[in-house]
């Protein structure tokens, strides 16, 4: 990664390839984002771009910052089990590995998945909209909302959702993006165009009033016009004191379903699917130790041990 230049609209970065442009978009843009505009000199944001042709003297291949908004429903996606990478149609790709099949199942978690099985099934149903899924880090709500969107890839053909999956922060961003940029009206329009509307992290919006009025609004639109909406966040709405009065009653009125801490026996099943996904015979003994001992199931994901 090189820094090419700082001026006070934006610092440009560049990086050899487009693949690495594109991931650090996906999972590093926001925060990129966040560092600079609060480190002097200010900077209103960050370009990534691919650093192509930098020899011949050849401009750098741009990246808008941050990625457009999906204008169409998804299209057929030969991936090959690889990440859903048009900017165009998701703002932030989907991890291939968060899917309903390798979802793990178990007493603290099965409200959330039947809920969002409910969703992927049919969209915007009496009592499910919006549906709003609360807990703590690594229980498994953002694995649900990915695997929502690729439910809804996978039937494409027979209903073409479109689909936007965004975190809290990155709506932020887009929001004062457009603000910037006086294109305030098309993001509105993109985001209250598309069938299915998913917010990851929403307690990210909390003491940012402007960004929650526009989010109302929008949720506002969207659940009038029929529209799905899957809302995450660390806890409940009714919890979430630092959100408006108006938009906690509002996140509240749908489904909300509670991820609970793992148990002993969901993180022995946990570690059993990693074993068999990498054809590793290991001793139930040595499971056992592993589940007693990694109590988060955030730490289960690094579990290395079973991957080999």
């Amino acid at each position: 990664m090189m820094l090419d230049q700082v001026n006070p609209d934006e610092a440009t970065i560049s990086l050899p390839t487009r693949a690495l442009r594109d991931g650090a978009w996906n999972y590093r843009g926001d925060r990129l984002n966040a560092i600079w505009q609060n480190e002097p000199p200010i900077v209103c944001g960050v370009d990534i771009r691919v650093a192509r042709g930098r020899a011949t003297g050849e401009p750098l291949e741009k990246l808008t910052a941050p990625p457009s908004l999906p204008k169409a429903p998804m299209q057929p996606s030969e991936t090959g089990g690889k990440k859903m990478e048009d900017p165009d149609r998701l703002t932030v790709s989907l991890e291939p590995r968060f899917t309903f099949q390798r979802f793990i199942v178990g007493k603290p978690n099965e409200l959330g998945y039947a809920c969002a099985r409910r969703v992927a099934e049919s969209p915007a149903a009496q009592g499910f909209n919006p549906l709003f899924l609360h807990g703590g880090v690594g229980l498994g709500k953002t694995h649900l909302m990915h695997a929502i969107g690729w439910e809804l890839d996978a039937q494409r053909n027979e209903r073409p959702y479109s689909v936007i999956y965004m975190s809290a922060e990155r709506f932020m961003y887009q929001f004062i993006a457009s603000i910037r940029n006086q294109s305030t009206i098309e993001f509105k329009e993109q985001l209250r165009n598309v069938d299915v509307l998913m917010v990851d992290d929403l307690q990210f919006l909390i003491g940012k009033d402007n960004t929650q009025e526009e989010f109302f609004h929008t949720f506002n639109a969207l659940v009038d016009a029929g529209k799905q909406i899957v809302v995450s966040a660390d806890k409940s709405p009714s919890d979430l004191s630092g959100l408006e009065d108006r938009l906690r009653t509002r996140l509240g009125c749908g489904m909300v379903a509670d991820l609970h801490a793992t148990t002993f026996e969901l993180r022995i099943a946990i570690l059993e699917a990693k074993a068999a996904e990498a054809a590793a015979h290991i001793m139930p003994k040595v499971l056992e130790f592993l589940a007693q001992r990694i109590i988060s199931s955030r730490k289960l994901r690094f579990a290395k041990v079973v991957d080999g």
